[in-house]
């Protein structure tokens, strides 16, 4: 059995760090929970800027897209496909583009991102240090083995994990299943999780 674990997958806290940095308060369905750390929110806009009304109406969107390419699974070939094409070639921007995925970077630029940001990022650096287990027997995959067995069956094999408040499980493609951190620090309801993969 072989699971990959992404906890900082870095399209979706990017996101989830823009909304909560710039106080957007995006409209749609099935959107994450805030951040769990908090501290993000004492950011506030500043400047004159159009640019925030349009991040609100693109915010829901980007999400889906996001969520959509963090539910596939590598294609291990792009690696040598990437070796028989052009620096420059829009042939080897296209391979990058499907490698990376779409990210509020591409779409917006670096504008949102504020030197708040780096020390945000250095933060939750050192919270995900933290928090990984010291030893295999204490490995959430491990403490939930019963429930990760069928879903692995299943076709499960790529945990996401963002850093939101309680729980936001979703399955977000044929292979892979998003949760909270909280979720899986969890042993109960990372449990209860895993039977969503199903």
């Amino acid at each position: 059995m072989l699971i990959t674990v992404d906890d900082d997958p870095n399209s979706l806290v990017d996101l989830l760090w823009v909304r909560e940095a710039w106080n957007l308060n995006p409209v749609g369905e099935d959107l994450p929970s805030l951040l769990s750390d908090d501290s993000v929110r004492a950011h506030a806009p500043t400047g004159s800027t159009d640019a925030p009304a349009a991040w609100v109406e693109a915010w829901p969107g980007m999400w889906n897209a996001c969520i959509h390419h963090a539910g596939l699974l590598e294609d291990s070939t792009i690696f040598d496909q990437l070796q028989h094409t052009l620096d420059g070639s829009p042939e080897r921007a296209n391979l990058l583009a499907n490698m990376v995925g779409p990210s509020w970077k591409s779409s917006f630029g670096d504008e949102a991102f504020t030197e708040k940001k780096k020390t945000w990022n250095r933060s939750q650096f050192q919270a995900r240090t933290q928090r990984r287990p010291t030893s295999l027997a204490d490995d959430p995959e491990r403490l939930s083995l019963s429930a990760l067995i069928p879903a692995w069956q299943a076709g499960l094999t790529k945990i996401v994990t963002i850093p939101c408040q309680g729980s936001y499980t979703r399955v977000i493609g044929q292979h892979t299943l998003l949760v909270t951190d909280e979720t899986r620090d969890d042993q109960e309801r990372y449990s209860e999780a895993l039977k969503q993969f199903r």
